[in-house]
């Protein structure tokens, strides 16, 4: 055999596991999402469905809900500095519900000292007090988001201490040292940008500050627009993450004849305007500020607080748990959150 023969089956074999790798297998399902003939609509398996199907299936509630009956937790308990205007027993339900949500293997005691249940010694009560107003204020001032489907612990938690999708600034590849040495987080693939040579920290500039989701100008010449290809790529990144998140493509917000234009764009694309300023706020007011709190083992390679993004509650779904709202059995967490 010739080196040209095995050269070219060598080639034959690797296009062949790409396309193996990359292909979805039939039967394929397609659910058309915006106009006809505009290639906009989503495809998936059976197979697919059956695994997402799996990964957003709804706990079990622990116990009913009880009647308003007994003391205000505030009065029945000492240090409940959340939620103490809430019926006792109807309190305890929800502790039970968090249990079972967050920490079913390691029970009440993940948060509390079994000996002193009022202590704040534990760094994890602190954190989920917080993460009880957070969910609040999603369920309260984010409903141009969440409608009234809205969320609770387990839409992020899914049974674990530590939501499977959160993330930390990335401190992206090392500097090179060549004359043109910055190459701004780009050409080192990474998951959070689909592992495409992107930029690979799409989150930072976006979620954990405030700068405008922009591409480059619409023009030749040069105007007030000065947006630039670099941040454009930024963008691009940022838009691989939101389509992995969803399980979704670029035409689930985007009218493929008119990717700018608003008007022709689907009405997801304004949930999603309202679902990125959402995840600042929580991301720059609720768990930024907890980076104290943290202790070491909790903090990113950069020293910073885990945040979350789309993917920490859609997890892969357009809609979290397919759209099933278990709010409806914890109304409490709608409540304004107190200051």
């Amino acid at each position: 055999m010739t080196i040209g023969m095995r050269i070219g089956i060598g080639l034959a074999l690797l296009v062949a596991v790409g396309l193996a790798l990359t292909l979805q297998r039939p039967p394929i399902d397609i659910v058309q999402r915006g106009y006809r003939g505009l290639g906009m609509a989503e495809l998936t398996t059976p197979k697919a469905i059956a695994e997402k199907t799996a990964a957003n299936k709804l706990p079990d509630e622990p116990y009913p809900a009880q009647p308003a009956s007994g003391p205000k937790a505030s009065e029945q308990f000492n240090n409940v500095k959340v939620l103490g205007d809430l019926d006792a027993q109807e309190f305890l339900r929800l502790m039970a519900a968090i249990t079972t949500w967050v920490s079913p293997d390691q029970g009440c005691n993940y948060c509390h000292n079994p000996d002193n249940l009022a202590s704040d010694e534990l760094y994890t009560k602190v954190v989920a007090r917080r993460m009880l107003q957070m969910t609040q204020r999603i369920n309260s001032a984010w409903k141009d988001h969440v409608s009234t489907t809205g969320v609770t612990c387990y839409t992020c938690h899914r049974g674990q201490p530590v939501p499977s999708q959160v993330w930390y600034s990335a401190p992206g590849p090392a500097p090179s040292q060549t004359f043109a040495g910055n190459h701004a987080g780009k050409n080192a693939p990474a998951p959070q940008a689909g592992d495409t040579a992107l930029p690979n920290d799409p989150f930072t500039p976006f979620f954990a500050h405030d700068t405008d989701i922009r591409v480059v100008s619409a023009t030749a010449l040069r105007t007030t627009d000065n947006h630039s290809i670099k941040q454009t790529e930024w963008t691009y990144g940022l838009m691989m993450h939101f389509s992995q998140a969803l399980g979704v493509n670029c035409t689930y917000c985007h009218n493929s004849r008119a990717f700018t234009d608003w008007d022709q764009s689907t009405p997801q694309r304004n949930t999603a305007w309202y679902g990125i300023r959402m995840v600042r706020d929580l991301d720059q007011n609720y768990l930024g500020p907890l980076h104290s709190t943290f202790p070491a083992n909790r903090l990113g390679p950069l020293g910073d607080s885990p945040k979350v993004n789309c993917a920490t509650c859609h997890q892969g779904v357009y809609k979290p748990l397919f759209g099933a709202s278990m709010l409806t059995g914890f109304p409490e967490l709608a409540a304004v959150p107190k200051p």
